[in-house]
Order: C-alpha cells, then structure tokens, then sequence
C-alpha cells in the first residue's frame, strides 16, 4: 500500500490541473450545457480513477518545493492540459466550419439554428454535424481514448517540466493543420457540386438573358444540396471519427 505523504498529494492536485484544464475544452466534457459542478465533479472523479496510473511514473519528489515553484507547476500542468483540450477542440470546429460552409455552398437558408455544443448559433447543418459527432465521441468510446491520451501525455512532458510555449505553440499549429485538411477534403464534393451547378445555371442564365435562371435554380441547386449531403452525411462522419481516433493515438 503506497503511503499518503504530501509530495503525492502535490502530484495529485498537479493530476487534476491537467486533466480540469482538458475536460475544461474538450469537446463533449466541456460543452456549455454541462453545469459547471458536473464538470469539476467529472474532473475529481477522472483524476482520482487515473491518479494510481501517474503519479508512480512521474519523476522527482516536490514535498518539498517552494510556494513560487508550486504556483509554477500548477500554471503549467493547467495550461498543458487546456493545450491538449484545444487541440481536440479544433477538429470539432474544423467540422462546425464545414457545415457553415456546406450551408452557404448548396444555397440552404444560413439562418443561424439555436446552440446545442457551443455558446452561439450555428446553421442547422453545423449544428447536426456537431451533435452528431459529439454522440459518436461517446458512443464509440473515443472519450477513453481522450483519457489514454492524457496518460501518455505524462511521457512527453512530465510534471516537473514546465509549459513551453513554443511547443505548444506548434503542437496546436499541427493539430489545426491536420483538421482543417480532414475538413478541405470532406468539403470537396460539395465545392465540386457548388462550382459545377452555378457554372451550369450561369451558361443557362446567358442563353436565356429573358428568363430570371438565378431565382429558379435556388430550389433546385439547394435540393441536390441536401441530396448530396443525404449520401455523405454517414461517409464524411465515418472518415471524421478515423481521423479524430488517429489524432487522439498520434498526436
């Protein structure tokens, strides 16, 4: 039985600034709609259940560190941690981009919808790719592979080893690479149908000068919109949820 001392229970509250400050924005844990207690209760809760798991493989013994050396340590291990949650959080809005811009493409009315995961009003089909993607986060068990990320977290920057801007910094800059190029190719086909239709509408539009093609076409162009995201919808999620595991296992 491993003894209670005071330099574990540093290393535990250390624990739980990292993991708060990732559950504070990860997608999911940290959605408005959750109480505030609900996500402290979740964060103690996660810290306590993987605490056992390391604090025995970080390195140095703080018992006896100074107040200046504390404060250090906790900034650090929270600013680390919300790294990690924004990191996370950015395929998340990679995607709510997508639905904004799959909105505007395929001509559906851009009236902002009312606000499910984030704070403000998104378009109807941000929304529904958002929500979706949150379920399937849980459902298939992703949110375990948040918390695996965290642990191994620890053998890249160690408790004792403070903040560096300048790596996260990049890691962040990585993470917005890799989301928003998942993003540009689930987004091709419906730039492919935005650019083709218009084309086609605007050929029609010059040979027929008399007729108004523009108010016309709107229903159609935004009924094959929709079509198209009907046969894409469960494809694009499939291949958005690979790429999401792939980042939380690699990144």
């Amino acid at each position: 039985m491993t003894p209670i001392t005071p330099g574990m229970v540093l290393l535990t509250f250390l624990v739980f600034c990292r993991i708060g400050g990732c559950l504070m924005l990860m997608p999911g844990f940290g959605s408005q709609r959750i109480p505030m207690q609900v996500r402290l209760f979740l964060a103690v809760a996660i810290t306590l259940a993987l605490a056992p798991l390391i604090v025995p493989i970080v390195e140095g013994d703080l018992s006896k560190a100074t107040v200046p050396t504390v404060v250090q340590l906790i900034a650090s291990e929270t600013l680390i941690g919300a790294m990690i949650g924004v990191m996370a959080r950015l395929f998340f809005l990679a995607l709510q981009f997508m639905g904004t811009a799959a909105t505007m493409l395929i001509g559906y009315p851009g009236t902002p919808d009312s606000p499910i995961e984030e704070s403000e009003p998104a378009p109807a089909i941000a929304t529904l790719l958002t929500l979706t993607a949150t379920v399937l986060l849980f459902t298939l068990g992703l949110h375990v592979e948040v918390m695996r990320a965290l642990i191994a977290s620890y053998s890249v920057m160690s408790v004792t080893d403070l903040y560096n801007p300048q790596f996260g910094l990049a890691k962040v800059t990585d993470a917005a690479s890799d989301s928003f190029l998942l993003i540009a190719q689930l987004l091709a086909p419906f730039l492919a149908y935005s650019l083709i239709i218009n084309f086609l509408f605007g050929i029609m539009n010059k040979l027929t000068p008399v007729i108004p093609v523009y108010f016309i076409s709107a229903p159609f162009v935004m009924a094959g919109g929709l079509l198209l995201l009907y046969f894409t919808f469960s494809e694009a999620l499939t291949l958005f949820v690979s790429g999401f595991q792939s980042f939380l296992a690699n990144g």
